[in-house]
């Protein structure tokens, strides 16, 4: 067993006398409270709550949430109370601990049964309050499927499954890229496994192909940036992850001359100033291919990413992506959130840990609003768990909406009274219909009328979000109401009519 100097070594930060003092008490009280314990491939059981440690410490180096990491199995596999975990180490590590705790029922079991729609509810609660409960939950599942190939092959596949339907796109709303792709790629293995080989054999071939070509295009780009002057970190490559080469596959009928992003290389830089004046050398020397030109740095997206992505064309007419960023911007799109709060809470400020971004708040809104347990899964799938696009107001805000996502979605998504007032739409300047399907980076104003709009059921149909569902169907309830109301009030003046007056 490692001790706990390696243990910190393997985590990239400097923590304090006291930092350290709490996470060597905590080391120590779970590997004594697990000793004697043993994982599925006869490891010490120690060493999973020691991993899942090292895995967040690398995005989050809070020693709080570490230490919490360390003793997350205790209560449920030890004879360790949560009562004592706080008499040990406080009321914040213990509340961390118990939110993991509370997490760790969420299973995936038939989606129409209450318990698992009530647990999944836990889950959204817990992300809302405490974004570092969730953090640990992803490292704890980070870990997990590193070494699920110890557990029989059912259950290989519910927990894959689980993690490709909940952890990963938590992961990716969160921002965490390093940790969506592999939450991706280890599922897509056991879920999909013939799509899985066939897959990576695709971009085997690919790689194999373009395998000069990159080393040539990486080395021009050095030249050119020396020679232009522009101040530069390093260029380094990526290559799209396979179950995100999977899903742009099926998008585009397997046809693989359409991914443009199946290479990318990366520019890293000090500064803002110099990634656009990286892009302008770049646009200078190669073309670009029209309309694959995005500023997330002038526009970010809801998530916190930031870069410039553009698109050119080699003097063998091969298209590579670029992605110009600063290293700031690259540990945001590495870290996503967890960054967020580290550079702006470290030194333990008042309100550590309430990090909300605008989908969180809508989660709370959503536990509150939705008591019917099925309506609540189908909007956690519709509007939580698909691919988002962004669309963006004359003013230039952006609206972080699922795919499909209409019009009328966008309008309620801005303000309700926009959503229940409007007759028609700009979308990036030309006239179209409220239920007209919005895609991605679409500019949309809204025609708004000064009476009230006639909505019908039919919006429920073209609407994909919760906000939208709930607003629509609000209408439609009031609405009937008083016109059932009518109806009563019309048969009561019927009855004082005069008897010659009504039918026989």
């Amino acid at each position: 067993m490692k001790q706990f100097p390696d243990f910190l070594k393997a985590i990239p930060h400097k923590f304090g006398p006291k930092e350290e003092q709490v996470l060597k008490r905590a080391y120590e009280f779970s590997y004594k409270a697990h000793q004697g314990q043993k994982r599925k491939n006869g490891d010490p059981y120690f060493l999973h709550p020691r991993e899942a440690a090292i895995t967040l410490g690398q995005i989050f180096p809070d020693s709080s949430t570490l230490a919490a990491t360390l003793l997350h199995d205790v209560p449920e596999d030890t004879a360790f109370s949560i009562e004592k975990l706080e008499t040990e180490f406080g009321p914040e590590i213990a509340h961390l601990i118990d939110g993991v705790t509370q997490l760790g029922q969420v299973r995936m079991k038939d989606s129409k049964d209450k318990f698992y729609v009530e647990n999944l509810r836990k889950l959204f609660i817990a992300t809302s309050q405490d974004i570092r409960v969730i953090l640990i939950k992803l490292a704890d599942r980070i870990h997990n499927m590193r070494t699920i190939s110890f557990i029989p092959p059912d259950k290989q596949l519910k927990v894959a499954g689980e993690t490709l339907e909940i952890y990963a796109p938590i992961a990716a709303r969160l921002g965490i890229g390093s940790w969506k792709d592999e939450l991706e790629d280890l599922s897509f293995k056991i879920v999909y496994p013939k799509d899985y080989v066939t897959t990576q054999k695709l971009l085997d071939e690919e790689l194999e192909s373009r395998k000069e070509s990159v080393k040539e295009m990486e080395k021009m780009l050095h030249h050119i940036l020396r020679t232009e002057g522009i101040k530069y970190l390093e260029i380094t490559g990526r290559i799209k992850r396979l179950y995100s080469l999977f899903r742009k596959l099926q998008k585009y009928q397997k046809d693989l001359s359409k991914v443009h992003d199946i290479i990318a290389l990366r520019i890293i830089t000090k500064s803002t100033a110099d990634c656009y004046a990286a892009l302008g050398v770049i646009h200078k020397h190669f073309q670009p291919l029209p309309g694959r030109i995005k500023d997330y740095i002038a526009t970010p997206k809801p998530n916190g990413y930031q870069s410039l992505h553009t698109t050119v064309f080699n003097k063998e007419s091969k298209t590579f992506e670029i992605q110009i960023r600063t290293d700031l911007m690259h540990e945001e799109a590495e870290r996503g959130v967890a960054a967020h709060w580290f550079y702006a809470e470290e030194g333990k400020p008042e309100g550590v840990g309430r990090v909300q971004a605008n989908w969180i708040k809508e989660l709370q809104s959503w536990q509150e609003e939705t008591k019917n347990p099925e309506e609540f899964l189908e909007s956690l799938k519709i509007d939580f768990f698909r691919d988002r696009i962004f669309v963006f107001t004359p003013k230039g805000d952006i609206k972080d909406l699922p795919a499909g996502a209409s019009v009328i979605d966008f309008a309620f998504a801005v303000h309700t009274d926009l959503g229940y007032h409007m007759m028609g739409a700009k979308i990036n300047g030309k006239m179209g219909s409220i239920f007209d399907e919005l895609e991605n980076e679409d500019t949309v104003e809204i025609i708004k009328i000064k009476k009230e709009a006639v909505i019908s059921r039919d919006w429920l149909k073209a609407a994909k979000t919760h906000s939208a569902h709930n607003r629509i169907r609000h209408y439609l309830n009031e609405h009937n109401q008083s016109i059932i109301n009518r109806i009563k009030e019309l048969k009561l003046k019927d009855f004082t009519l005069p008897r010659f007056f009504r039918k026989k």
